[in-house]
């Protein structure tokens, strides 16, 4: 069976659209395209080849696909960070679409049609599963309890609005920090793996005050 690994660059408040440039995606008038571009640094390109250390192959929903299609395999391989596009040349690249309007001409690249497709796929033998943005796709991975472990790049920004990591919606589940780093920058990188269900605490007294069962009879009134 693979593992399916999360990848995502977001900012403070949870976005991760157009992480790096101003064309990659506009929906909606986002207008901070290009945004983790100024915090890539040393650490960063090392966590990020952490990610990318293990033979894996990219799990890709239709947008980031047609970015990375349309951007790595015309990347010149000796210019910096080239290692990157000679990565992506020699692995299988997963596109989830449920649309029939999608250029899969990319060497090695394979359509799936839904989530019922990735699940086949994860039961299978072969290296792990990477994603990269897709942000719908990795909404309906985590709702789906697909997840197996997250490296997650926190850029110091608070953009108000995009496309987000996190939806309502996702299996829960605990997960255990097996890495972290903190660039100069301001970067902090988190590297995690599934590790159970939640645990729950309780710091309420053992004999509730009058003005507490007051506040819970009104909570229940309102909800």
């Amino acid at each position: 069976m693979r593992k399916i690994i999360v990848g995502a660059m977001v900012s403070m408040d949870g976005v991760m659209q157009a992480p790096g440039g101003p064309t990659e995606d506009p929906t909606k008038s986002f207008k901070f395209g290009g945004w983790v571009m100024p915090y890539f640094d040393q650490e960063f390109g090392e966590e990020l080849d952490r990610v990318f250390k293990e033979k894996f192959d990219l799990l890709l929903g239709r947008k980031t696909y047609e970015i990375f299609a349309a951007y790595w395999p015309y990347y010149d391989e000796d210019a910096p960070h080239g290692g990157i596009a000679k990565l992506f040349k020699g692995i299988k690249k997963y596109a989830v679409s449920r649309s029939g309007e999608i250029d899969t001409s990319w060497a090695g690249s394979v359509l799936l049609r839904d989530i019922a497709d990735v699940k086949r796929l994860k039961q299978e033998d072969g290296p792990n599963l990477v994603t990269q943005g897709s942000t719908e796709l990795v909404h309906a991975l985590l709702a789906n309890d697909l997840v197996d472990a997250m490296s997650i790049f926190t850029v110091p920004v608070v953009l108000g609005g995009g496309k987000k990591l996190f939806a309502d919606g996702s299996a829960p589940h605990s997960f255990k920090l097996t890495r972290s780093r903190i660039s100069p920058n301001g970067l902090i990188i988190g590297h995690y793996e599934r590790e159970g269900g939640i645990k729950i605490g309780d710091t309420a007294l053992d004999k509730p005050s009058v003005r507490e069962v007051a506040r819970r009879e009104r909570m229940k009134r309102e909800n």
